[in-house]
C-alpha cells in the first residue's frame, strides 16, 4: 500500500468492526491509495444497514435511496475528510432509465457487492484496521490490481451488463483513461461502441458533469478523441464531429477537428481554467459551415466563423444546462477570439473597446490565453511572438483607464445634482454616452470635464442621447449583423 490511512478513516471502520460489523474501504479511495495518488473522497462499505451506522457515530446525515450515510467530521479542515461516506453492501437489480436500480437490497455480501461496481479498478476492497483480517489486505475478486498495473481499465464482469445498468459509466471510462493516463480493455471499448444510443436516456445534466471531468483531466484531447471514436462524443457535444476532414488555410497544420482539440490540449497542459478549456475546445466550431475557397486568395476563407460560432457555443452549453454564468462567458470569448492584434495599427481606444466587449480585465486575461492556445493549435511553436507581447502590453496599459460606467468620475446621483434631471432612462443613456467619450479619450475622465458635458448632453431629445450612448453596441451589433447575412448556410443558430 503506497498511502497513508487518515485517522478520521480509520476510526470509522473500526467503530463499525468494534460493533461487529465488517468494514471496508471501497472505490476510487483504494485505486488511488494503491497508485499512490491522494484520494479525493474516501467510501466504506459494511454488512450494516443505514440505521445501524448511523446508530454509531454522533453526527451523520442520511438523504437518499441507495442507503449511503454521511458521517461528518466537523474537526478537520481538509475537504476529503469532512464527510466519509458509509454504504451497506448492495445488491441491484433492473434498470429500466439505464442509470438506476429499480431495487436495492441491503446486507448480502462484500463479493455480491464489489460485483455490481463499473470498474475492476474500482472494485478492490481494503481492509483498513485488521479487525479480523490483516490490516492492508485486499479483496480483489475481478483482478483490479493487476489491471491498475496493465494500466487498463475493464469493466466488471460483462461489460454491456454494466453499461446496461447504468449508461453514464460509458463517459465514466472515458474519463478514467485520462484521468490515469490509462488504456480501454479492447471489450470494454467494444460494448461502449454497441451500447452509445442509451446515453441518449441520461440527463443533460449528468452528461455535463462527466463532460466537465473529462475536460479537467490532463489529457482531455486523448479522451474526446477516443470518445469520438466510439460513438459517445455526440452526447457530449456533436458540433465538434463537423470539422472532422475540414482542411483549413495555410496557416493551419490540421484539420478543424484537430485544431480544436490541439487548442484545448493546450489548455489544460497549462492548467488554465474551465472556462479558457470549453473556449478553446469550441472557438472553431462553426470553420465548417463557413468555409469558403476564395479564387482571389485560392485558398479557404472562414470570414465570421468568431461571430457564428458564439452563438453555436451558447447554444451547445446552454443544451447541457451549464450555468449562464459561464454560458455567456464562453460564447462571449470564442465570439471575440479572433480580435485584432497587430500594435502596430490597433489603437489603445480599440484595445479597451475589446475589453469592454469581453466583460473587463480578467475576462481580458482569459482571452489572451485562448489566443496563446490558438496559436499552438495550429502547429506554431511561440505561444507568444512580439506582436502579441506588445498587444498584451497594450492591453495592461489600458486596464488602467476606464472601460465601464461604473468606472467614470461620475455617477447617477451625481449627474441628477448638475443636471436637475430625474430618476430615469434618459441618466443612463447620459452615462453611456459619457463613457463613449471616455473610451476614446481617458485624459476626460475627470469631474469638471463630465460634469459640464453632462449639461450639454441632456439638453439633446432622449432619442438621440440613447443614440450617442449605445452607438458602441450599435457599431459591434451591425458589424455582426452583417458578417451573419453574408454566412447564413447549412448550419444555423438563431
Amino acid at each position: 500500500m503506497k498511502g497513508s490511512i487518515p485517522s478520521e478513516v480509520s476510526q470509522v471502520t473500526k467503530a463499525l468492526e468494534q460493533a461487529g460489523f465488517e468494514a471496508y474501504l471501497v472505490g476510487g479511495c483504494v485505486r488511488d491509495l494503491l497508485l499512490g495518488h491522494k484520494p479525493k473522497d474516501w467510501d466504506v462499505t459494511t454488512n450494516a444497514n443505514p440505521e445501524q451506522i448511523q446508530a454509531l457515530f454522533e453526527k451523520t446525515f442520511y438523504e437518499n435511496d441507495y442507503g449511503t450515510v454521511g458521517v461528518v467530521n466537523e474537526g478537520t479542515e481538509d475537504d476529503t475528510l469532512k464527510v466519509i461516506e458509509v454504504t451497506p453492501y448492495r445488491k441491484e437489480s433492473g434498470y429500466s432509465n439505464a442509470r438506476h436500480p429499480d431495487s436495492v437490497e441491503f446486507g448480502t455480501s462484500l463479493e455480491e457487492d464489489l460485483k455490481r461496481r463499473d470498474f475492476t479498478v474500482n472494485a478492490i476492497a481494503l481492509n483498513v484496521s485488521g479487525l479480523p483480517a490483516q490490516a492492508g489486505e485486499t479483496v480483489d475478486p475481478f483482478g483490479g490490481r493487476e489491471d491498475l498495473k496493465r494500466k487498463i481499465i475493464k469493466a466488471v464482469g460483462e461489460a454491456r451488463e454494466r453499461f446496461a445498468e447504468d449508461a453514464l459509466r460509458m463517459l465514466r471510462a472515458i474519463r478514467l483513461t485520462a484521468q490515469l493516463n490509462f488504456a480501454l480493455d479492447e471489450r470494454t471499448a467494444a460494448a461502449i461502441q454497441e451500447n452509445a444510443e442509451k446515453l441518449g436516456l441520461i440527463s443533460k445534466e449528468r452528461i455535463r458533469d462527466e463532460f466537465i471531468k473529462i475536460l479537467m483531466t490532463d489529457q482531455p484531447m486523448m479522451a474526446l478523441g477516443v470518445a469520438q471514436k466510439l460513438g459517445i462524443l455526440r452526447y457530449m457535444a456533436p458540433d465538434l464531429e463537423r470539422g472532422i476532414g475540414i482542411s483549413q488555410n495555410q496557416a493551419h497544420k490540421y484539420d478543424v477537428w484537430e485544431h480544436n482539440l490541439r487548442t484545448l490540449q493546450h489548455a489544460a497542459d497549462k492548467s488554465w481554467t474551465l472556462e479558457v478549456r470549453l473556449a478553446a475546445l469550441f472557438h472553431d466550431v462553426s470553420k465548417p459551415e463557413t468555409r469558403r475557397f476564395s479564387e482571389e486568395k485560392q485558398d479557404y476563407t472562414f470570414y465570421g466563423h468568431d461571430v457564428v460560432g458564439g452563438r453555436v457555443t451558447k447554444k451547445i452549453l446552454s443544451d447541457l444546462k451549464f450555468p449562464k454564468e459561464i454560458v455567456d462567458k464562453v460564447s462571449n470569448l470564442v465570439r471575440w477570439h479572433m480580435f485584432f492584434s497587430d500594435p502596430e495599427k490597433v489603437t489603445l481606444s480599440a484595445v479597451r473597446r475589446m475589453i469592454r466587449n469581453v466583460g473587463g480585465g480578467p475576462n481580458m486575461e482569459l482571452l489572451l490565453n485562448l489566443r496563446v492556445c490558438d496559436r499552438i493549435g495550429t502547429g506554431r511553436p511561440k505561444e507568444q511572438p512580439f506582436r502579441l507581447r506588445k498587444y498584451i502590453s497594450m492591453v495592461e496599459e489600458a486596464q488602467r483607464d476606464p472601460i465601464s460606467v461604473q468606472m467614470l468620475k461620475i455617477n447617477g446621483a451625481r449627474l441628477m445634482e448638475v443636471t436637475g434631471e430625474k430618476p430615469g432612462p434618459k441618466l443612463g443613456h447620459a452615462l453611456n454616452a459619457l463613457l463613449e467619450e471616455v473610451l476614446d479619450d481617458p485624459s476626460r475622465n475627470t469631474e469638471e470635464y463630465l460634469e459640464k458635458r453632462a449639461l450639454e448632453l441632456t439638453q439633446l431629445p432622449e432619442d438621440e442621447l440613447k443614440r450617442l450612448g449605445e452607438q458602441g453596441k450599435e457599431k459591434k451589433e451591425a458589424a455582426e449583423e452583417a458578417e451573419v447575412e453574408k454566412i447564413r448556410g447549412k448550419y444555423w443558430v438563431s
